[in-house]
């Protein structure tokens, strides 16, 4: 076909000058995108140079995800590239969130070699929503935490606990999440954990449990730590000077009902996933100085007092 106005451009000119198909230029064309400005005397299509910065704008659009209707409607001068934008802002928010969430339970799976049902229960944990996240938190919180007996303040305290995915999280807080979710759901840690707070938690007036200050203070694990690094073993005989050191005339039958009630609740494996889900730095788990500590102590009741020094009788 020859071109009868020169100064125009068949839609095969067209996409050589763009780098465009002719498939892609007549599909666009035939939406509205890049509407022919005249037709030839045979009827073929023609556009002019504006048609090449029109089929730039669309092509940019395009690359951008816009659908081409909203591509239209933006050429139409019905909507402005801004609100657009701003829309597909909230499209796109929402489906990386999703894409997020997908992550960490395919994560979840391959670390774990889930079976179907654990994958599904995984996947309806995740895709909650921040109203279902919040009553799963709260459940939990007064099931573990409603009864205790407690100051006034430290009762605020546990109510204002929060815990929950931000808005963008992380895969690794996602991934968190989802562990958090299973384990306050299980009853069994429930019990497990609400035994372990009532051995730790000062009643009203009074002072600390003994095992209290063990679960809380870091120094007490970077003590066990450093004697596990010297090779001191729980049962070993000095074993005992790190318990009189740690410890001194705390009561210690006390001390240890509260460390084995906390390493039977996962208290450290909780701990570590809160802050991860806020996005905190966490402590390292010490169960495995918790333990130390645990065992160290049962071997030192099980030994005979030591005998008394002096004269052996004649």
């Amino acid at each position: 076909m020859e071109n009868e106005r020169p100064d125009l451009l068949t839609i095969g000119q067209l996409a050589h000058r763009t780098g465009l198909s002719v498939r892609t230029l007549r599909f666009w064309s035939d939406q509205g995108a890049v509407p022919p400005v005249a037709r030839s005397a045979a009827g073929y299509r023609l556009y002019d140079t504006g048609s090449v910065a029109r089929v730039e704008l669309v092509r940019t659009l395009r690359e951008l995800d816009l659908a081409l209707e909203d591509v239209c409607r933006v050429l139409g001068g019905r909507t402005t590239v801004a609100e657009i934008a701003a829309a597909h802002v909230t499209a796109l928010d929402a489906r990386i969130r999703s894409l997020k969430v997908s992550r960490a339970v395919l994560s979840t799976v391959a670390k774990r070699g889930s079976t179907t049902e654990e994958t599904a229960l995984m996947n309806r944990l995740a895709r909650l929503s921040a109203t279902e996240r919040e009553r799963i938190v709260e459940e939990f919180k007064e099931e573990v935490f409603g009864a205790l007996d407690v100051d006034p303040h430290l009762r605020e305290r546990l109510r204002a606990f929060r815990v929950d995915l931000p808005d963008d999280p992380t895969p690794g807080q996602a991934d968190a999440w989802i562990e958090l979710a299973e384990l306050v759901a299980d009853p069994g840690f429930r019990v497990r954990l609400r035994t372990w707070m009532e051995l730790n938690t000062p009643a009203p007036g009074q002072g600390p449990p003994p095992g209290a200050s063990v679960w809380w203070a870091r120094q007490t694990v970077r003590r066990v730590a450093q004697a596990q690094q010297r090779g001191i073993t729980p049962e070993g005989p000095d074993a005992a000077g790190v318990l009189d050191d740690l410890l001194g005339d705390a009561d210690r039958a006390g001390v240890l009902r509260s460390l084995e009630a906390g390493i039977a609740a996962e208290a450290e494996r909780y701990r570590g996933l809160v802050a991860r889900v806020r996005g905190q730095a966490a402590s390292p788990d010490a169960t495995g100085q918790l333990k130390w500590l645990a065992r160290a102590l049962r071997a030192a009741a099980q030994e005979p007092p030591a005998a008394a020094s002096g004269p052996r009788p004649v």
